[in-house]
């Protein structure tokens, strides 16, 4: 496949007339057309987003459900369950890495809508599954080599790899499909929405995950599979609802020809190498997530040296970033488009530093911290939503899946390194030195990733 750069050919209003991805949205200059309320008023927007909404959290609450059920059934007298506690939270992130751009070509293949309801229902059906499967092995005799491990947990911990993997079908195809229900120009207010949802599953989810799971053993008080019910069911739902989306996807927005591994990763490479917007765009998105990972592990020191906190209570540290994460995406929504992306981005990451400088100066002062965590929220919702919109926009429609399926599997990598290197480089250094050093970080890539954009309109 050979890809035609943008700035070859130089977009017209008939060829952007002409684009599967706008045709059915004509562009226009309305105010009343920008902002939240005209993409709320996208019924296949809201239902896409609803079903996000069923699917993200019973993501985030899955988790809490497994390690309930770790502590429930297979916690003996004096022993620890963190072993198996990070095996169910290593084979829930192993499938991130693995599969990520196989899953962008199988999306590519395939029309969206299909995968985004599959998987769903799928992963509604495996949770569905677990009781009767649990209760079958407790009959079962495990003597083998595995005989120290029970087969209940090697039950919740293959299923548990299976919904991870059906999960990253989902997410390449959930980002493909919303530039064919959502216009152009309303791409950023739509982004700015997944994004303040996305926060918000990762502080609620976490959060209400065992209040939840407590209320679900209430009501179906006696039951064996109360906790699956909850979660197993916001699948479920969310696939329903998927259902009811219309795309308009024709045979146009994706390909039936066989897969090559091979050619379809050289052709998701290309998509970088002659779409530079969409390289930068990447590339910048990767550094902020490599920066949120150094900044979970530091939050756990901050907290345990804070006078005011407990060392458990981190937690409120990466709310208050959550928090700000949302004000910030609300407010890219609706006046975001009044600036350019590159613009954005590097009042963005110019304010990420001077958030992170902040966090570096006052690691033991609790309210100085959490405003900085705030405002580091605040600052990283300008970089990630438009620069995930950016991606949207300027993506060949065929190799959205691909890209999607690099992009994941891109990020999900570089945050292993920032877990691995944060804790050594604090110990080594000191707090706010590894802060003053990742502020340095993101103004340095804002700096650069301004200068290259400077440099393709020149």
């Amino acid at each position: 496949m050979t890809l035609i750069s943008p700035d070859e050919t130089e977009r017209t209003p008939e060829t952007e007339a002409n684009s599967p991805d706008v045709a059915s949205h004509p562009k226009t200059d309305d105010p009343s057309d920008s902002g939240f309320a005209p993409v709320l008023r996208n019924r296949n927007f809201l239902t896409l987003w609803s079903g996000q909404i069923f699917s993200q959290l019973a993501d985030k609450v899955y988790l809490v459900m497994a390690i309930a059920i770790v502590a429930d059934r297979f916690e003996t007298n004096g022993n620890s369950i963190g072993g198996w506690v990070s095996a169910i939270t290593i084979a829930f992130t192993i499938p991130a890495v693995l599969l990520g751009f196989l899953a962008g070509i199988y999306v590519d293949r395939r029309r969206k809508q299909d995968i985004l309801v599959t998987t769903n229902l799928l992963r509604g059906g495996l949770v569905f599954a677990l009781p009767p499967l649990l209760l079958v092995s407790d009959k079962i005799t495990w003597d083998t080599a595995w005989g120290a491990i029970p087969l209940g947990f090697i039950i919740l911990l293959g299923i548990t790899l299976l919904v991870s993997a059906l999960t990253q079908f989902f997410a390449p195809a959930e980002q493909a499909v919303m530039p064919l229900i959502v216009p152009r120009h309303q791409l950023l207010s739509a982004n700015s929405l997944y994004a303040t949802t996305m926060m918000a599953s990762v502080i609620i989810g976490f959060a209400v995950g065992e209040p939840l799971l407590s209320l679900a053993e209430l009501l179906f008080s006696g039951a064996y599979w109360g906790k699956e019910v909850i979660v197993g069911g916001s699948y479920a739902i969310a696939g329903v609802l998927l259902l009811l989306m219309k795309t308009r996807e024709t045979k146009e927005n994706f390909t039936q020809h066989e897969t090559h591994f091979w050619q379809d990763l050289k052709d998701g490479i290309s998509v970088l190498k002659h779409y530079p917007k969409v390289r930068n765009a990447l590339i910048q998105l990767i550094v902020l997530f490599c920066l949120f990972a150094a900044l979970a592990i530091l939050a756990v020191r901050v907290a345990q040296v804070m006078p005011e906190l407990e060392t458990d209570q981190f937690g409120f540290l990466l709310a208050s970033g959550g928090v700000g994460m949302a004000i910030g995406a609300i407010l890219v929504g609706n006046f975001g488009s009044r600036f350019s992306s590159e613009t954005l981005n590097l009042i963005g990451s110019f304010g990420v530093a001077a958030a992170l400088f902040g966090m570096g100066v006052t690691t033991t002062q609790l309210w100085p911290c959490l405003a900085s965590m705030t405002a580091l929220g605040f600052f990283a919702a300008l970089v990630a939503i438009p620069m995930q919109t950016v991606i949207q926009m300027e993506t060949p429609e065929s190799m959205r899946g691909k890209v999607f399926g690099l992009q994941n599997n891109a990020v999900n990598i570089a945050l292993s390194l920032p877990l691995a290197l944060a804790g050594i480089a604090e110990s080594y250094f000191g707090l706010t030195p590894v802060f003053l050093a990742l502020a340095a970080i993101a103004a340095t890539s804002g700096l650069i990733s301004r200068l290259m954009s400077v440099g393709r309109s020149v």
